[in-house]
Formats: C-alpha cells, sequence, structure tokens
C-alpha cells in the first residue's frame, strides 16, 4: 500500500478544521470560565450570608442566655414570695386557732 500525500486542498481543508476546531474550543474556555467567575461569586454571597447567619446566632444565643438568666432570678423571686405567704398563711390559721376561730380552706 502506498503512502500518498496530501493535497493542497486537502491540507487547506485540514487547517481549516482545526481553526474551527481551536475557535470551538476558545469559545468553550471563555464560557468555562465566565461559569467560574460565577461560581466565585455566587461563593463569595453565599460566604457572607453564612458569615451574617453565625453573627446572628451568636447575639441570639447571648439573648437566651440573659433571659434564662433572667427567668432563674424570677423563679427565685417567686419561690421566696410563694414561701414567705405559706408561713403569713400558717402564722394567721394559729393566730385564728388561738382565738378558737375556725375557718376550712
Amino acid at each position: 500500500m502506498a503512502v500518498t500525500k496530501p493535497t493542497n486542498n486537502e491540507s487547506f481543508e485540514d487547517q481549516t478544521s482545526l481553526m474551527k476546531r481551536n475557535q470551538e474550543l476558545e469559545q468553550e474556555l471563555s464560557r468555562s470560565r465566565e461559569r467560574e467567575e460565577e461560581m466565585r461569586n455566587e461563593l463569595l454571597k453565599t460566604w457572607q450570608r453564612l458569615r451574617i447567619a453565625e453573627d446572628a446566632e451568636e447575639m441570639l444565643c447571648s439573648q437566651l442566655g440573659e433571659l434564662e438568666a433572667e427567668a432563674v432570678d424570677q423563679a427565685r423571686a417567686d419561690h421566696a414570695k410563694i414561701v414567705s405567704l405559706v408561713k403569713q398563711l400558717s402564722r394567721a390559721q394559729q393566730l385564728l386557732q388561738a382565738a378558737s376561730i375556725s375557718i376550712s380552706l
């Protein structure tokens, strides 16, 4: 089998085909770079939203801690008031019994 030398016409077609393919690849590369830049921008926006959410979470946790402390203080004060009222009621009942006055609760 003999190898034939390509004609000038075949060589021109090969070059044209290669140039066309090169242009397609360059366009694809350009689109790929644009997509990469868009994804980078989206990642940055997402990171910024995450940072804001983390800051908000920290503030909410701090506020929740303060509210819990206030609730504990209020519960202790309420308990002390209840104990005081129970003692007053007990003393009042003792006084009434001492005076021979009977009441039922």
